[in-house]
């Protein structure tokens, strides 16, 4: 016997011979390496032994990535979403014929030998040897699992795949000792069955399940001999064999893997002749994967769960964790959309505003004092085509909404005036709210003072508006003086306190603006349908506020329960006070300028809004059951939308009355049909003396100096400097023509008659002397 030298490795000799012992002993003989001859031994001994001795012996098999179904509430389907098309199935719900067809093709011996075949690796090497070159692989089903397994975990890093398929000697090595673990271990019919759901088929699928779906539109368990022998011979080149694709090179394929069938005595001959003859009878199915697919146009809402999913920590601690969850699918996700809201919704948007208009609606539907999401769609549909579009118009940005948002108008003075009663002040609190004043000159606010130091006035949209006004009356015509001189005794800093207790955040994440055309809903950042349709389900709750939630329940693949995010709802503001608030903007539907708004048969209560310029119009309003926002405008805040037509209809001024408030109107109608109509606690808030003027007037900001800031402006050069809508505003500060503000009002309308004077919550007597009209 040679001996080794102290300090030296086993001779070159020694080591091909150890390494052939290994090879044969674990049926490691080059299997399908296809090398080229014997004298590859020379090239891969050295390094190669130790390296098997030292691979782990237990293989971690990723979960297979796998479909993720989302359901709206009541369990039907929304959409599937999948990084891979596959679900995985049990052996019993495979065609035999499939199984036999898988085996006769690709591992003739496949339930005669271990973990490899010895002698298709010796046949193969001795016709690569003879050709020079490649000509004959010999991996058995159970390396093409384990290297599957390797592909699998690599996932869709190019880089990873590469690695994971590359043909090197020790990769190859790592594939047949882990092939050897899974023998062991698993045993023949789980290995197949494994092989069967992680396999590529072509056409986006993976896994017998997902191509009997692809390829002819039915269950793996289904599959006809011929069906089982043309999938059978797709695994080897899905490419190649193609049958969409390449319909004869597909049927050469069958037929070869039927003839093979026969060879094997799995069929009888004439089975061979007879399927043979037939044409491929595809019925096809085309992927259908990711929100795009979503019926009722519930893309946007889909797209929403998706980013919820991504970024709640409660399901995963990291953004990769939660990542790979989402990309590993297989999940059930119940969702809170409420399908008779969805389509009514729809309906609503599709009667009034055209996807091919310049200008786009978004419509939010919530549920008060749980939160749930019942309903989300907008008038650009999702996808990549003309008037289509990828950003969520209801959203925020951080869920996949516009950078900034859009400009609320007077939707934001019921915020105001739920402060103020906060802070002590009397609902029949009066100011004079002439038609045209300056800001006051200075405002507190959270930190330091605001300061009108060039002059900056406000007035309101028709000169008939002049009070005294009482909060009734302001509300329901939306006068601005009146809430500017508001704010002036309140400060900002209130205002502010009590949007963020009702959730109410610019849509681009970051700080309000503390001036005082925050109170006019003028400020430069925005804010999107769901944050209002949120905010104002706060008075429909009675004061407590809760965050928006669109997932119920969800399953993983396993079929358990995974834990999903629960709505936080917290008091924002006292009973009473969203009482009083709901008894005055129960007045802005009835009489003001959401009457075009109001819903016939139940309580319900809002307010409109439009903006600088007319570059967006809302409407917020809710019964007790259910709370909407409306949003009209362009989707990049580019549109004055004057002199246009939206919906088939021509407007030569947009108001939140007429175009968003009918949006409301239709889908809440629909939404509402056969449910509960329960009414509002608390009292009205009577009216004063002052009961005439415009119910549709004021809903815009007054003419003046600054724009974007306080004042009025029409200006677009000149209105204000920051950004508007979703794109940097142009123009310097507190300069330029004058910009219209916060406008609802159409000229020479009827008088708002004063509501009945029936006392408030706590005893406070109604009617007190001056109060008049307000305005929506």
């Amino acid at each position: 016997m040679a001996m080794k030298r102290s300090g030296e490795g086993p001779s070159r000799t020694r080591q091909a011979a150890k390494f052939l012992g290994v090879s044969v002993l674990s049926g490691v003989v080059l299997a399908g390496l296809a090398l080229p001859g014997i004298g590859a031994f020379g090239l891969v001994a050295k390094g190669t032994v130790e390296g098997f001795d030292e691979i782990p012996a237990n293989l971690k098999t990723p979960p297979l990535s796998q479909r993720t179904t989302i359901l709206d509430a009541q369990g039907g389907e929304i959409a599937k979403v999948y990084s891979r098309d596959r679900t995985v199935v049990p052996l019993n719900d495979i065609s035999p014929y499939m199984r036999e067809a898988i085996v006769a093709i690709e591992d003739a011996r496949y339930y005669e030998h271990g973990a490899i075949d010895l002698k298709g690796v010796l046949r193969a090497v001795n016709k690569n040897a003879q050709s020079g070159g490649v000509s004959e692989g010999a991996s058995t089903l159970t390396q093409q699992y384990v290297k599957n397994v390797f592909v699998e975990e690599a996932g869709d890093d190019p880089e990873k795949v590469a690695v994971a398929t590359q043909q090197t000697l020790g990769r190859k090595v790592k594939e047949l000792k882990y092939a050897i673990q899974v023998e062991k271990e698993l045993g023949k019919d789980r290995i197949l069955n494994n092989y069967l759901n992680i396999t590529f088929f072509g056409q986006q699928a993976y896994g017998v399940e997902a191509a009997a779906q692809r390829y002819f539109s039915k269950r793996a368990k289904d599959l006809t001999l011929g069906e089982s022998a043309l999938l059978a011979g797709i695994v080897q080149s899905p490419s190649r064999y193609d049958p969409v694709r390449a319909p004869k090179e597909a049927t050469k394929r069958r037929n070869t893997v039927l003839q093979r069938m026969a060879d094997l005595k799995y069929i009888k001959p004439e089975e061979v002749a007879a399927e043979q003859a037939k044409p491929l009878k595809l019925n096809v199915s085309r992927p259908k994967s990711g929100c795009i697919t979503a019926v009722d146009n519930a893309g946007f809402f889909c797209d929403y769960v998706r980013e919820t999913f991504l970024q709640d920590p409660v399901f995963g601690k990291t953004k990769e964790a939660r990542a790979k969850r989402w990309n590993e699918g297989g999940l059930v996700i119940r969702t809170t959309l409420d399908p008779q809201t969805q389509k009514s919704i729809q309906k609503s948007i599709n009667d009034h505003v055209y996807q091919s208009d310049s200008v786009a609606t978004a419509v939010t539907i919530v549920e008060p004092g749980t939160g749930k999401v019942l309903g989300m769609a907008q008038s650009r549909p999702y996808g990549f085509g003309e008037h289509q579009t990828q950003i969520n118009l209801s959203a925020d940005k951080s869920m996949g909404g516009s950078t900034y948002g859009f400009q609320v108008g007077s939707t934001f003075k019921p915020i105001v005036a739920a402060a103020a009663l906060e802070q002590g002040t009397s609902p029949y609190q009066t100011y004079s709210s002439p038609f045209r004043m300056p800001y006051p000159e200075e405002v507190e606010t959270c930190g330091k003072p605001w300061k009108n130091s060039i002059g900056e006035t406000v007035q309101n949209e028709n000169r008939s508006e002049v009070g005294p006004y009482g909060m009734r009356e302001a509300l329901a015509k939306s006068v601005n003086t009146y809430f500017v001189q508001m704010v002036g005794d309140l400060g900002l800093c209130p205002v502010i306190k009590m949007a963020g207790k009702m959730g109410i955040k610019p849509a681009s994440g970051g700080k309000f603006d503390e001036n005082p055309s925050l109170t006019l809903g003028g400020s430069a950042a925005g804010m999107s349908p769901l944050t209002m349709a949120s905010a104002y389900a706060t008075f429909a709750n009675r004061g407590t506020y809760c965050t928006p939630v669109l997932i119920g329940s969800a399953t993983g693949p396993d079929g358990k329960a995974l834990k999903v995010p629960q709505t936080k709802c917290s008091r924002a503001m006292s009973e009473q006070t969203a009482d009083t608030i709901n008894g005055l903007l129960k007045g802005v539907v009835e009489d003001g300028t959401g009457k075009e708004a109001g819903l016939s048969g139940r309580d319900s209560a809002g307010k409109t809004g439009t903006t600088d310029e007319r570059r967006a119009a809302w409407f917020v309003g809710y019964t007790p059951n259910m709370a909407g926002a409306v949003w009209v405008g362009g989707p990049e805040d580019k549109v004055e939308m004057e002199n246009i037509t939206i919906g088939g209809v021509y407007h030569d001024k947009v108001y939140g009355a007429d175009t968003p408030g009918p949006i409301w109107r239709d889908a809440m109608t629909g939404a509402l049909d056969g449910k509960d109509a329960p009414s509002f606690g608390g009292a009205a808030v009577g009216g004063g003396d002052n009961a005439g003027g415009d119910p549709a007037a004021g809903d815009k900001r007054g003419t003046g100096r600054g724009g974007r800031k306080p004042g009025n402006g029409t200006g677009g050069t000149g209105a204000g400097g920051g950004k508007q809508g979703n794109k940097p505003g142009t123009g310097k500060p507190g300069h330029g023509k004058p910009a219209t503000g916060t406008l609802d009002s159409k000229p020479e309308t009827p008088a708002v008659p004063a509501l009945p004077a029936d006392g408030l919550p706590g005893g406070t007597p109604a009617g007190t002397p001056g109060d008049t009209p307000g305005q929506g």
